[in-house]
């Protein structure tokens, strides 16, 4: 197995059959770029056969921001890189043969969402937020939606993505977002996993495919996601404004 040293931007390590995926970029607000996309599903990848729960964790104050903007915008490119590796990882998150478990302290802001959703249970800290700003740039949640609508419902999803506005831990708990949040989210989590760690990778394997039968949805919308997002991504007008953004820190509607 790769060790804690083996990724540029990930923290793994093993508890028996569990693991602990960590994103790690605090010089990058824990960002998502094709390096953490790749390192992630490889690491996942990794867990197929022995992992019975996944745990995936970020840093304390933030624990995924949505998209690299920076790398986005040093991008010599005129076309944004295809979602479908990252739609690819959420679907490994919402279908694999193990449990998987987001582990949030802090803010969850778009394509932190998506890790978030894609996700079996969520465990939070009382002081986590979670937010989709991408209406503000001109963007759209496109390969969020998907999976946020399978947790949430459809009129709480579109609210959540007009509004553009931090949910708080409370509100996303009574939505269905999250599953329990606590002062002590460390904690909770531990004894989550004390009961999650009797359950047989056999019988996970088993009922994750017939829950994947019932609901079909998250393959359904895959193309329909995609196309959407490059749509909006490579929307010169959009980029335009991302990188204004990066070199002067002018928000859109400014």
């Amino acid at each position: 197995m790769n060790g804690l040293n083996n990724y540029q931007t990930l923290k793994v390590r093993w508890e028996d059959t569990i693991c602990y995926i960590q994103m790690y970029r605090p010089q990058d607000n824990n960002t998502i770029n094709d390096t953490l996309i790749q390192e992630c599903s490889e690491a996942i990848d990794e867990c197929q056969n022995k992992a019975t729960v996944v745990v995936l964790e970020g840093l304390k104050e933030t624990f995924c921001f949505g998209a690299d903007f920076n790398a986005m915008a040093k991008a010599n490119s005129e076309n944004s890189a295809s979602p479908e590796p990252l739609y690819d990882l959420w679907l490994k998150l919402a279908q694999s043969s193990f449990v998987s478990v987001a582990h949030v302290e802090g803010k969850a802001n778009a394509g932190g969402i998506g890790f978030v959703a894609a996700c079996d249970l969520v465990f939070a800290s009382d002081k986590s937020v979670f937010s989709l700003s991408e209406l503000l740039f001109g963007l759209m949640p496109a390969c969020v939606l998907p999976f946020l609508i399978r947790k949430v419902g459809f009129q709480k999803a579109h609210a959540m993505t007009l509004m553009t506005k931090p949910v708080s831990v409370e509100e996303a708990h009574n939505w269905g977002l999250v599953d329990k949040y606590d002062a002590n989210s460390s904690t909770l989590l531990r004894r989550s996993l004390l009961r999650l760690r009797r359950l047989n990778k056999n019988a996970i394997e088993r009922y994750k495919r017939y829950m994947n039968a019932l609901d079909t949805t998250l393959n359904d919308h895959k193309s329909k996601a995609l196309n959407t997002n490059l749509e909006v991504f490579n929307d010169s007008e959009n980029r335009a404004k991302i990188k204004r953004y990066i070199e002067t820190g002018q928000f859109p509607w400014e």
